[in-house]
């Protein structure tokens, strides 16, 4: 039986250990997709990995343009959000500052109606994106060039909504195609619906992702970035190593088929689609720069220094202390160092 005295010693070293361990800090994060860019959010939320750096993370859905005036206004820590669209906010008074780069590239896929036989008959038709400027809009018009058509040749059709908006608009009539991510556009293509053209089969067609946060928010918590990117690194890494995992990590955030996402995930898994080592690559930026969505776009994207708002020193950083290679192994070295040649400076 214990005695009353060690019941009260118990409890007082109870206490104190609690008191000894700091709260953890609470952050929101957007995210603008319900797609596989998101996947590793998803992970890092159910496998603990944000509690593990001292995070308790939020995750808030909210498109462009909602997940930047988040970020802005200070209601989110941080977005994973597309590269160009990042760029175009981050050269708007330099206020933001883009840190990792965690994502390859979407299975984006042009989808279109049955009367539709290939890209070139889109000239002159209606094409679906949530916004104007958007990443669907973007891959679009990347996709378009591949066969000899501009911006000018379609009718763009904000539909402002995600990947399933975008959907039910193809299935409605309300335009003639549009974009569309896996695994979604498996289920169009079932009812008879057209694969035009992927971004995945273009290696020139740059689509990645990168972490944003506002300048303001790192100046008042500078660990900030690097604990994301812990976070998310395990993340990714949980990914490839678990396959049933994370499905049911995605399917509690996105709702989708098993067997669907199953393909997703193996498509994902053999083209390595999230990034070990997260550099925001020069290849990249330049594809942004060279493809802006218009002609006052490119004029501000040419004329920004984005060395002031790009900043790969938080993964460069990580590459010095062994990070990466503590958790991937040594074979982890020759990624650092191919990647190491392409970092934007």
């Amino acid at each position: 039986m214990i005695r009353p005295r060690r019941i009260a010693l118990l409890l007082a070293a109870v206490c104190m250990a609690s008191a000894q361990t700091p709260p953890l800090q609470k952050i929101t994060i957007n995210y603008a997709t319900r797609t596989g860019t998101s996947w590793p959010l998803y992970i890092a939320k159910e496998a603990g990995y944000f509690q593990k750096y001292g995070l308790d993370v939020d995750i808030a859905f909210a498109v462009h343009p909602a997940g930047i005036a988040m970020v802005i206004s200070g209601e989110a820590a941080m977005t994973n959000y597309p590269l160009e669209q990042a760029m175009m906010a981050g050269s708007k008074g330099g206020s933001l500052t883009i840190v990792a780069s965690p994502y390859r590239k979407s299975l984006f896929a042009l989808m279109a109606g049955k009367n539709i036989a290939g890209v070139r008959d889109l000239k002159g038709k209606t094409l679906g994106v949530s916004q104007i400027g958007d990443a669907p809009y973007n891959y679009a018009v990347g996709l378009l060039s591949k066969f000899g058509l501009t911006p000018r040749d379609v009718q763009w059709v904000p539909i402002g909504t995600d990947v399933n908006g975008r959907a039910a608009a193809l299935v409605s009539g309300r335009v003639d195609a549009t974009m569309i991510t896996a695994p979604v556009y498996f289920k169009l293509e079932e009812r008879g619906f057209k694969s035009l053209a992927n971004t995945s089969d273009y290696d020139d067609i740059y689509a990645p992702t990168v972490y944003v946060f506002r300048k303001a928010t790192i100046a008042a918590n500078p660990k900030l970035p690097e604990l994301l990117i812990k976070a998310h690194t395990e993340a990714i890494k949980r990914f490839y190593e678990d396959k049933d995992f994370a499905l049911k990590a995605y399917v509690k955030y996105t709702p989708e088929d098993l067997n669907d996402l199953g393909r997703v995930y193996d498509r994902y898994a053999k083209t390595n689609t999230f990034e070990r080592v997260p550099y925001v690559l020069t290849p990249s930026v330049q594809y942004m720069i060279d493809h802006a969505i218009d002609a006052q776009s490119a004029a501000q994207m040419k004329s920004f220094d984005f060395r002031t708002i790009i900043d790969n020193s938080y993964v460069e950083r990580l590459v010095r202390e062994g990070y990466f290679e503590k958790l991937f192994g040594p074979g982890i070295k020759e990624e650092e160092e191919r990647k190491a040649k392409l970092t934007y400076h």
